[in-house]
């Protein structure tokens, strides 16, 4: 029996990061011990007085349909946030909450790309930006950084790439992949290119504004030429360990967020009461928690660099912020296992899967084919296993 499928799901690609997650599940399955340095969740429990908050919901009662934009004392605790943490003032009709950051970030570039529309996506980028643009038929505009620009863009970069279709510019700070962190100056830098540019909205991901190595988070929202075109995206997965509960938020100004709350009414309406309860809790809440799970990022950190920096042909930058490594391994494309030759990452990635039992995220669904992505969320003891076991398995290639 054959089943006509709808030609949307043509116009892109499954995440690599779950493939890769998957393919490492059916190793162990077969007994195989194999590391994961591929999925970006952080290997901490949800702090307690979150558990807490959540535990007192479900008692509370707390179980019934939610608004779809989100319960308004929760966006009042996002105002609070941002106030806090970031200086950026934002009443409640300016917030929107949704099932996770990546609802988030869909429910915007649905709401602002039509067919055709330019998207400037600096690489390396998340998986999943590309993939959004393309369900909404607009083309995405990369702009290339190497490992020698800090994988940061230029202001000449992006003025080069503005065309009269460019209607969206999307980015991270801090960078999945690279760990990319941009300044207060350099973001000073590109708010003067976008202030030429006024039909441009500019997407600011922030997931990982908490796990941050060189001070203060810096948000593109922050200046006032701008703000109203920002789209701030940002979530409590990453800071706050709460990957599985599932809330993202929102700040842009009135018209966009009542445009994301169209959408989202239609997708999946609000989002789940208890997470919401929980969430109150943990933008307002005690950041011990945050800082400590940082702190390690930052310990787990300077061990992988060493350990990375001791594999010959690995050019590595030093991340700044979220808790990847990204380094360039293209002086292993053309070596040889056996019959098989390494042609790319995705095959590098595949050996390093294969012989190894390491698994890592191929630099192409990126946007940039020399690297391939390690995460360093994982205990100190896999780490060190895990990349003593890269480094012994790519001896085997000639």
């Amino acid at each position: 029996m054959s089943t006509n499928l709808s030609t949307l799901l043509m116009r892109f690609s499954e995440p690599e990061t779950l493939k890769m997650a998957k393919l490492g599940r059916e190793l162990r399955a077969k007994g195989i011990d194999v590391i994961d340095l591929s999925l970006g969740e952080p290997d901490f429990d949800t702090p307690q007085h979150i558990k807490e908050a959540a535990i007192k919901a479900i008692n509370d009662n707390w179980s019934h349909y939610t608004p779809v934009s989100g319960y308004p004392d929760l966006k009042e605790a996002v105002c609070t946030k941002l106030k806090r943490d970031n200086n950026l003032d934002y009443k409640p009709e300016n917030i929107i909450v949704s099932t996770g950051a990546k609802q988030t970030l869909a429910n915007a570039i649905l709401a602002l790309v039509d067919e055709g529309d330019e998207v400037i996506i600096p690489t390396p980028y998340w998986v999943t930006y590309s993939e959004l643009v393309k369900i909404a038929r607009g083309h995405v505009v990369e702009i290339n950084t190497t490992v020698e620009q800090s994988f940061k863009i230029t202001p000449a970069q992006l003025e080069a790439a503005i065309t009269s279709n460019t209607r969206v510019f999307l980015f991270s700070s801090p960078c999945n992949p690279s760990g990319a962190v941009y300044t207060k100056e350099e973001l000073a830098a590109l708010v003067k290119v976008f202030e030429k540019h006024p039909r441009i909205t500019i997407l600011s991901d922030e997931i990982y504004e908490y796990i941050n190595f060189i001070g203060n988070h810096e948000s593109i929202a922050q200046f006032p030429s701008i703000k109203d075109r920002v789209v701030v995206i940002n979530g409590l997965s990453k800071g706050f360990a709460m990957t599985g509960w599932r809330l993202g938020y929102m700040a842009a100004n009135t018209d966009i967020v009542k445009a994301c709350e169209k959408l989202q009414g239609q997708f999946t309406s609000g989002t789940c009461s208890i997470t919401q309860r929980a969430a109150i809790a943990a933008l307002t809440g005690d950041l011990a928690p945050s800082r400590a799970m940082t702190a390690e990022f930052a310990r787990r950190r300077e061990k992988t660099m060493q350990l990375v920096n001791s594999i010959p042909g690995f050019k590595c930058f030093e991340p700044q912020g979220a808790f990847y490594v990204f380094p360039d391994v293209s002086a292993y494309y053309g070596k040889k296992f056996g019959n098989e030759t390494i042609a790319n990452s995705g095959d590098l990635s595949m050996f390093i899967l294969n012989e190894a039992h390491v698994s890592s995220v191929m630099g192409d669904a990126f946007g940039e084919p020399n690297c391939i992505r390690f995460s360093f969320a994982n205990s100190m003891e896999n780490i060190e296993k895990a990349w003593e076991r890269i480094k012994n398995a790519l001896t085997k290639l000639n």
